[in-house]
């Protein structure tokens, strides 16, 4: 039968992992030295070596040669940062397909827009994103990037660590569909105004505490969106119609 205990540099990663949940680490803070948390775990220092080359990929500490005080490991991210940046490389490696992109972000931010309907969070930056994106003069480039930060906006708000980690982890298939979707889109112009109607909609309903509608808004918000640019890339492209969201 095939062992089961972990591997060295994974004892090591939990030993980290714990003492990141527990308060023990924070951004900012040093790794113990590798020969010391080495003696420590039991394990030796190349498996060290490889829990932290695990966590610098993922954004959750930085490391620096040297024998000075800046030298060694420093945790720069909570695991959090690591999340987002776990997703973004599994999107840059494989990329995600569309529908689930979409149905992801269904659940999320709906979450999210009920959450915040029943709550007292300050919408304050929310506004002044919407403010920017009643500018006339954007081009389709600058009010994507401005939409994008109106929903991770929301979701950051909503106080969720997890659900604003995979919104900024996702960040990237969001916007390669909604980008395609602006260059594809004839009526380019009348879909901003809709967009802006609905994203000041959706401030609305939170802001009146009306959840139901808060979040059936975002729903209806996410997936016209998405009906119309699946059907622009499918009469360019000749593919297959927009699968359904269910």
């Amino acid at each position: 039968m095939a062992s089961t205990a972990p591997r060295a540099w994974q004892v090591v990663l939990e030993r980290i992992e714990n003492d990141l949940r527990d308060g023990r680490l924070t951004p900012g803070d040093r790794l113990t030295p590798e020969r010391e948390l080495a003696a420590q775990l039991g394990v030796g220092r190349s498996s060290v070596r490889e829990a932290i080359r695990v966590l610098e990929v993922l954004g959750v500490v930085r490391t620096a040669t040297g024998s000075g005080p800046s030298a060694g490991a420093m945790i720069v991210t909570t695991p959090r940062g690591g999340l987002a940046a776990f997703l973004r490389l599994q999107v840059a490696a494989n990329g995600f397909p569309l529908l689930d992109v979409v149905r992801t972000r269904i659940v999320l931010e709906c979450d999210v827009a009920e959450r915040l309907a029943q709550s007292d969070a300050d919408l304050s930056g929310i506004h002044d994103i919407l403010g920017a994106m009643d500018a006339a003069d954007l081009t389709a480039e600058e009010f994507l990037a401005l939409d994008a930060r109106f929903h991770q906006a929301l979701a950051e708000a909503s106080g969720n660590a997890v659900i604003s980690a995979m919104m900024a982890g996702l960040r990237s298939s969001i916007e390669g569909y909604t980008s395609a979707g602006a260059a594809r889109l004839e009526a380019w112009p009348r879909v901003v105004d809709r967009l802006r109607r609905e994203h000041r909609h959706i401030v609305d309903a939170v802001s009146r505490g009306e959840a139901d509608e808060a979040r059936e808004t975002v729903r209806a918000h996410i997936t016209d969106y998405y009906t119309e640019v699946a059907e622009a890339l499918r009469s360019v492209d000749a593919a297959p119609g927009a699968a359904p969201i269910v």
